[in-house]
């Protein structure tokens, strides 16, 4: 059975957890693996970020969508194409909260983002456990945000399969979505990052299938999933 949590504060133990936050945390979490980065250290506030800082260690983050201060890179995904450091400390609003708690509800737990969707989908076909499987959108502020909503409708249309109402609503949307670049940049997060000049990392966000990587929680404590790919 394939279910959806709309909203992340909706998540539940699950065999299989994909968590997807597409603008940007999981998109930019993919990216930075496929770019070299050994590891991503997700963590749920700036103060932990910093706490992490040592050498091979980038600091990466978002606050109210721009680089906080005392960390190196922001929450683009452009940004992290390229390593370079051994690890990438990722801090951001929603997303990373979302990936740490999903950690501490399911033993496997994956990221998804149009980057990798093919790649995603393969191995989520590959895996008997996910007869059981929550695709948890992270939201905005504990508000449903329409562009993760949209790929975990992508998701479930790609699989197939029983599937609760709430996949079902999400596979409505993506079925009823003529242009992923429009429905993105009039989404609530979509228009705040056109509003602060990041525009691009939208058109990076929407290519679709252009990794090969998946994302997973190799280990975890209360406050920082270690991501490896």
């Amino acid at each position: 059975m394939i279910d959806v949590a709309l909203k992340s504060n909706d998540l539940r133990p699950a065999q299989v957890t994909v968590v997807i936050d597409v603008l940007r945390a999981t998109s930019t979490v993919a990216q930075a693996l496929d770019g070299g980065y050994a590891r991503v250290l997700c963590t749920s506030t700036l103060d932990q970020g910093l706490a992490l800082r040592a050498p091979g260690r980038v600091l990466a983050g978002e606050y109210r969508c721009l680089p906080p201060d005392g960390f190196e890179l922001g929450n683009s995904p452009s940004g992290v194409a390229t390593a370079t450091g051994v690890e990438l400390v990722l801090c951001t609003t929603n997303g990373a909260p979302a990936i740490v708690a999903a950690a501490a509800a399911s033993d496997e737990v994956l990221l998804g983002s149009l980057l990798n969707l093919d790649a995603l989908v393969d191995r989520l076909r590959a895996d008997d456990r996910a007869d059981d499987l929550l695709l948890v959108c992270a939201g905005t502020n504990g508000r449903l945000a329409i562009e993760d909503i949209y790929v975990a409708g992508r998701i479930v249309a790609e699989l197939g399969g029983p599937a609760t109402d709430a996949a079902r609503t999400a596979e409505l949307v993506a079925t009823a979505t003529t242009s992923t670049t429009e429905l993105f940049e009039n989404s609530m997060n979509g228009k705040v990052l056109v509003d602060v000049g990041l525009t691009e990392d939208i058109a990076w966000c929407i290519r679709e299938s252009v990794l090969q990587v998946v994302p997973r929680v190799a280990a975890a404590t209360t406050s920082v999933a270690t991501i490896t790919a």
